[in-house]
């Protein structure tokens, strides 16, 4: 299949993301400011119930500040998968487990393609190690204030 370069950039690392980020002179968003940038929007996008397994074109007449925020492609933060203040793990085994497996990746955000839209919110994370690509991520960028 020919490449579209309207097209959603998918498929890529967080160390890609972030080279690209920074060659603009941008850099990824933290998780909390993607949150906040996400809660003013609805829950729309190219979710798995369309049936359509490839990132949306991008709609540069919209008029929307932000654009494909849920569905489409999970958005590499700068952030590292940590738990929320105040979470408790559960006791034993399974909370010791998931602790190990999760350390050293990052947060995405705003769902896939591949997700249920029934799951999406601005809360809504997933995680991934940096060096990962398969599972449809993209790049959202923030500017240096």
């Amino acid at each position: 299949m020919p490449l579209n370069p309207d097209e959603s950039v998918c498929h890529i690392s967080y160390f890609e993301a972030d080279a690209f980020a920074r060659w603009v002179g941008a850099r990824l968003p933290t998780e909390s400011e993607w949150e906040v940038a996400a809660r003013e929007y609805p829950v729309e996008g190219r979710c798995m119930e369309q049936g359509l397994w490839f990132p949306a074109k991008s709609l540069p007449d919209s008029g929307a500040a932000l654009q494909h925020l849920y569905g489409n492609v999970w958005e590499w933060t700068q952030s590292p998968y940590l738990a929320y203040p105040g979470f408790q793990p559960l006791q034993g085994a399974l909370g010791e487990y998931n602790g190990k497996f999760m350390c050293g990746q990052f947060v995405l955000k705003g769902g896939a393609f591949t997700s249920p839209e029934k799951l999406l919110r601005a809360s809504y994370r997933n995680f991934f190690y940096p060096h990962q690509r398969w599972q449809a991520t993209g790049v959202r960028l923030a500017k240096h204030e």
